[in-house]
């Protein structure tokens, strides 16, 4: 992966982001400062502490979406947690350390797709050998055992499944073999065992919020179930090529690189976070908001948590704070949460202008998403910049009467002015349709002209 100058990420940012410069640029540079400490000499790295931001601005205005994207642009692994799922040590309730925890294991996910990535040339040629005996079988012999103990002697003797593969199977499996190569099987249905999957159960989570994975104990003493599965072969194939993968992966060493990932590169993103703040009306009665600050506290400082994949230090893991604070200000965070977020970015409100940025510029803005549903059913949708305009400012208008709720509002406004055309447009013939501003005006009069605008915009 090429480096990234903060320049660079911004730029990158804008292609989905609107507005928002100040904050764009605080993260960019927090990030990058990454890079420029991974160039110190090892001592000097350890002191370096990452720069960990608190974002606070009304909902919807891109505090998620910017750290979000932050991540996929340097390929970091990334959770979000809310704050006030946790609950102080000592209450029944989500543990603040399960935050590192879901982080290792999202590395570990990444760590695992990009050797799966590496490998699939092999393991696809593994899963197409036992498709073709899975198409063409060979002739079964059946095994008796004097007792148990014989059983589990030929578990893993390669002759236990044994078949006779005489001249006939092996020519149809070389003729087989070869149409699998050309795609010429590709919808034809076909019978494979796979692995079962392990079912969750409340114990396996629990154990998991502890560091242990119970399940992956278990499954080293006893054998896995094999169930059949009749499928497409083109989907058996994915499945057979995930097993022949895992077969083929060091996960021990996997799970080294993914902790490393984690500790060097990871970003957490704890949202809600004033909502854990102390005095507020909302969480009166409730459990100790203060207890789960000082209880995240030692984390943002750097701690070693246990996971089920190894230790994982915080030290270096980038933290990221939000919230909309309303009701309260950063400043009324205990001081020593206040002293690890040191960067501190204020997230304007959305504009009229801005709402017409969203919906048209993003790569996966709103109105490109809505013209690539409708080409689906055979229809161009065209908006023009007037009806653009329109719905920008309603919704700028209803964000002001009611609730705001940013960026969020663009979506239910579209659903609702295009709900027709989203109903009928499977039983429509080829066509165009234009949203022209008096249709959005027809559409949306209930809206406009009702003082009541909860009532039609949820």
């Amino acid at each position: 992966m090429a480096i990234k100058t903060p320049k660079k990420i911004v730029e990158l940012l804008n292609q989905y982001i609107i507005g928002q410069d100040e904050a764009k640029k605080s993260v960019a540079i927090a990030l990058y400062n990454r890079y420029r400490r991974m160039q110190l000499p090892k001592q000097m790295q350890k002191d370096i502490t990452p720069k960990n931001l608190l974002m606070a601005g009304p909902t919807g205005v891109g505090k998620t979406e910017i750290a979000r994207r932050l991540a996929d642009i340097v390929e970091a692994p990334f959770v979000k947690v809310e704050a006030t799922k946790f609950t102080e040590v000592g209450y029944v309730g989500r543990n603040v350390e399960s935050m590192v925890r879901d982080l290792a294991a999202k590395s570990v996910q990444m760590e695992e797709k990009k050797e799966f990535e590496e490998i699939r040339p092999e393991a696809a040629k593994e899963a197409n050998k036992e498709l073709v005996k899975a198409l063409v079988p060979g002739i079964k012999h059946e095994h008796h055992y004097d007792s148990v103990f014989s059983f589990l002697n030929n578990l893993d003797d390669e002759e236990f499944d044994d078949e006779e593969v005489n001249d006939d199977i092996r020519n149809k499996r070389m003729t087989i073999a070869e149409q699998l190569n050309k795609g010429l099987l590709e919808d034809r249905d076909v019978t494979i065992e796979v692995e079962e999957k392990p079912k969750a159960s409340p114990m396996s989570d629990m154990m998991g919020q502890m560091g242990m994975d119970i399940g992956s104990m278990l499954s080293n003493m006893i054998p896995k179930r094999k169930i059949k599965r009749t499928l497409p072969v083109k989907d058996a194939r994915e499945l057979l090529i995930n097993e022949e993968s895992r077969k083929m992966v060091d996960y021990d060493s996997l799970y080294q690189r993914a902790i490393e990932r984690a500790q060097n590169n990871g970003i957490i993103f704890i949202d809600e976070i004033d909502k854990v703040i102390a005095g507020n009306k909302k969480t009166s009665g409730e459990v100790s908001r203060e207890g789960v600050q000082r209880d995240i506290l030692p984390i943002v400082e750097g701690s070693t948590v246990q996971t089920k994949f190894g230790p994982l230090s915080t030290d270096h893991v980038l933290f990221i704070g939000a919230g909309a604070f309303a009701e309260s200000k950063p400043s009324d965070l205990i001081p020593e949460l206040q002293g690890r977020f040191p960067i501190r970015v204020q997230l304007d409100a959305l504009t009229k202008d801005d709402f017409v940025h969203i919906l048209k510029d993003p790569e996966n803005s709103l109105l490109k998403q809505y013209v690539a549903l409708m080409k689906a059913d055979g229809i161009k949708l065209i908006f023009t910049q007037e009806a653009v305009d329109r719905i920008a400012e309603i919704a700028y208008e209803v964000n002001q009467g009611t609730d705001n709720i940013g960026a969020r509002r663009l979506s239910t406004i579209l659903e609702k002015l295009l709900e027709d055309v989203l109903y009928e447009g499977p039983d429509m013939e080829m066509g165009e349709i234009t949203v022209t501003e008096a249709y959005v005006e027809e559409k949306l009069k209930d809206v406009i002209i009702n003082k009541d605008l909860t009532k039609f915009i949820l």
